[in-house]
This record gives C-alpha cells, sequence and structure tokens, in this order.
C-alpha cells in the first residue's frame, strides 16, 4: 500500500509539474490592427500551435490607442503581455528581452532583418534580438483623384513642392466646395517627414536631439496653412496635448482634397472608401532639403515582463520565417521587413487597382527618404521631439502660443523629456 500509495503521489506531482509546465507556456500577445493584421496572426497563431504541441498563443486585439497610452504604463509597473505589436519602437527599448539565445539561426535574422534590429536595441554596440519588424512602413500623401478631376486641375509631378500641392489643392477645393485642402495626420511622427525635407538637421554633431531653423521653418508653414484655412483645422485643433487623431475619417468622407498619413492605412481605405471616389497615394512633396516621409512600421517585440522567454523566442522565431512573412505581407497589404522576401517580390491578391498601385509608389518611395528620418526612426528618445511638437505646434494653431513661442517650448520640452528619459 505504502509504495502505491508513493506511485500515486509522484504520479499526482508529475500531473501538477506538466500543468505547471503548460501554463508556464501560454503567452499573451497584445495586438493592434490598422487594417487585418491581428485577424492574419490569429490565424498564423493557429499552425504555430499545431506545431508546438503545448504552447498556448493568446492573442488580445486592442485599439491602437492602448498600445500607445496603456502599454508604457502597465510596463513600469512590471506587468503587461509577453509580447507586443508597437509602433513606437525605441522608445520602450528599455522593456524589452534579447531572444538571440531561442531563436534557430542568428545569421539568418542578420541577413534578412539587419537593417531594422538597431531599431530595437537600446544602446550602441548591442547584437541582441529583441523582435521582429512585422511590416515596413512609409508616410505619405494619399489624394482624392476625383476631386481633382472634377476640378479639371491636374495632379502636380512626382517632384512637386509642398507649396504647389497646397495651390493645387486649395484650387480643388474652391472648385468643388470641399472643406479643406490638405491635413496632417495629428502626429510628430507624421510632422518628421515635411519637417526634414524642410531643412530639420533633427540631430547636432554629438547625435543630440535639436530644433533648428529647418524644423522652425516646417512648424511656420504648416501653422501658417492652418491660419489660411488650407488646413483641415479639426485633426489637429480637435484635441488637446499629445494625442494621436488620424485623417482618414476624414479624407472617405469628402472632407479633405489630400491627407498626409501613410502606407498602413492602404488597407482601410480600400475597405471603407470602396467605389465611392477614386483616391491615389501620391509621392512626398518636396521641401527645399529632401523629399522626404518617415520610415516606420510595426514590431512584434519580446517584453521582460514575460516569465516564458524561450516560448516567446519560439513564437517571434516562427512569425520571423520567410513563408510566414510573405503570407502576412500579402495577406494584409503591407511592405515585407524581411530582406529575402522584398527581393522575391510580394503579390497583394485582395489588393484592388488602387490599393495596389498605392503600395508601388509607397514601396518605391523608400528610395527618397533621407538619412535624418532613418535616423529619427530609429532614436530610442523619439518621443521627446514628436509628442511636445504636436502638444506645442496646436497651441500655436489655436492661438495660444505664437509659432516662435512653440519652437522654443518644443526645444525646452524636449530637453527636459530626453534628461528624463535618461535617468
Amino acid at each position: 500500500m505504502k509504495i502505491q500509495s508513493t506511485l500515486v503521489n509522484s504520479a499526482v506531482g508529475a500531473g501538477l509539474l506538466c500543468l505547471a509546465t503548460a501554463a508556464m507556456a501560454d503567452i499573451r500577445v497584445m495586438c493592434y490592427q490598422d487594417g487585418n493584421e491581428c485577424d492574419v496572426t490569429a490565424d498564423l497563431i493557429k499552425r504555430y500551435e499545431a506545431q508546438h504541441p503545448g504552447n498556448k498563443v493568446i492573442l488580445d486585439t486592442v485599439p491602437y490607442k492602448t498600445v500607445v497610452e496603456q502599454l508604457p504604463i502597465q510596463l513600469a509597473a512590471g506587468q503587461g503581455p509577453d509580447i507586443a505589436r508597437v509602433a513606437e519602437i525605441g522608445g520602450l527599448s528599455k522593456n524589452y528581452i534579447d531572444i538571440s539565445g531561442y531563436v534557430k539561426d542568428k545569421k539568418y535574422w542578420e541577413d534578412n532583418f539587419g537593417s531594422t534590429l538597431p531599431w530595437m536595441r537600446n544602446k550602441a554596440g548591442d547584437k541582441g534580438i529583441y523582435g521582429v519588424m512585422s511590416q515596413l512602413t512609409m508616410t505619405g500623401p494619399f489624394v482624392n483623384k476625383t476631386l481633382f478631376e472634377q476640378a479639371k486641375i491636374p495632379l502636380p509631378g512626382p517632384k512637386a513642392t509642398w507649396d504647389e500641392w497646397a495651390d493645387a489643392a486649395r484650387k480643388v477645393a474652391k472648385a468643388t466646395q470641399t472643406p479643406s485642402a490638405m491635413a496632417w495626420d495629428r502626429s510628430g511622427h507624421r510632422f518628421g517627414g515635411p519637417a526634414v525635407s524642410y531643412g530639420a538637421k533633427i540631430f547636432d554633431a554629438k547625435g543630440n536631439l535639436v530644433v533648428d531653423d529647418g524644423y522652425k521653418a516646417a512648424v511656420s508653414k504648416f501653422v501658417g496653412w492652418h491660419k489660411d484655412g488650407t488646413m483641415l483645422k479639426d485633426v489637429w485643433g480637435g484635441s488637446g496635448g499629445s494625442s494621436y487623431a488620424d485623417t482618414v475619417g476624414e479624407f472617405k468622407n469628402g472632407r479633405v482634397v489630400m491627407i498626409l498619413s501613410g502606407s498602413w492605412q492602404i488597407n482601410r481605405m480600400q475597405k471603407e472608401i470602396g467605389n465611392a471616389f477614386d483616391w491615389v497615394a501620391v509621392p512626398n512633396p518636396c521641401g527645399p532639403a529632401a523629399c522626404s516621409g518617415m520610415p516606420g512600421g510595426a514590431a512584434w517585440v519580446a517584453l521582460k515582463t514575460t516569465k516564458s522567454p524561450k516560448e516567446v523566442g519560439q513564437f517571434l522565431d516562427f512569425m520571423a520565417q520567410e513563408a510566414n512573412v510573405a503570407e502576412f505581407a500579402s495577406r494584409t497589404n503591407n511592405i515585407p521587413a524581411h530582406a529575402g522576401v522584398a527581393k522575391k517580390g510580394v503579390t497583394y491578391p485582395t489588393a484592388g487597382p488602387a490599393a495596389q498601385a498605392a503600395l508601388g509608389v509607397f514601396t518605391s518611395g523608400t528610395a527618397t527618404l533621407a538619412p535624418a528620418a532613418y535616423a529619427l526612426q530609429g532614436y530610442k528618445y523619439n518621443r521627446a521631439l514628436m509628442l511636445p511638437t504636436v502638444t506645442r505646434v496646436t497651441q500655436a494653431i489655436v492661438g495660444e502660443i505664437s509659432v516662435d513661442e512653440a519652437v522654443n517650448k518644443i526645444g525646452t520640452d524636449m530637453a527636459e523629456a530626453v534628461k528624463q528619459a535618461e535617468k
């Protein structure tokens, strides 16, 4: 009886151990989607779980605002998911965990994701793997082509300046009785491309963030367009602080001729605009210094809050495999961040003619991205510049402060934010 009891106890103990091990293998993933990215990820998760019996991946689909505003608070409190899909990649880098010990082939990662892996690293000389880009993106404009045709005004060419686009869009708005000519997403990231195009260096000789004459020129131009009615005031002037707002809702409702948003909106544009009007993506307009947008994208990042680093590494290694990257890009109408997949090309079976053309415009437009734009995107404290830009430029737009005061306050806020972040 004693032996039988021991065997029973051992079996119970082993069963509890298995249950504990299974529980440890459960990983939670926070996901936001601009189109159907989380839906496609859910399908890939089913395949992963079939290949890794006992490993369970729980996908939580949340609004983008939750990732921006709530995730940092969770992480600061030592809580949060195991993996998150984030767009503010460098700013959260202190919260990432190195999974290079859990991937099958580090050389494969370097060969195919080498240009974006540094965006997730927290310090110079770091060779760790902290996540994988789900896709590359680029900021750029969308235009209501139907309104241009109704106004009988030709679209400006590929090297047209911001001033030329503003003039053309104003004429179209007037001729078609459209409320406004232009709108930019309420985002410091979106502002970055035009700022660099107007000559903003972004960094000084020592590598520190700087608000220079080029940045001021972009602020002045942008505020002026709001004052003279070129810009739809509701987008930036309709919110306080540094909160985010996009322009697609206004665009699809025909309230604006041209918006500055980005490639991640293509799927949404196709779905929500449908046949209401013809829309096109156009190359980033030029300023005196460049014709640049901002690079970006979303990354699946491994978080220090995880208690299952091995399983996190295995899942991200799965997501990073060529076939899965290609499927994700193809089904979500996104630009792949995987060098091998990009070289082979991606087919987009669900993309209509407008979406196909837009994907081509954005993909070719990556060649015009300025070095300062890449540098800003990869800088871990880039929000120190981006967030005050939204807050202070909005204050100038609504008349609370002047352009000069806005620029000075952006510089002061930025310096303080970097100081606090470095503590």
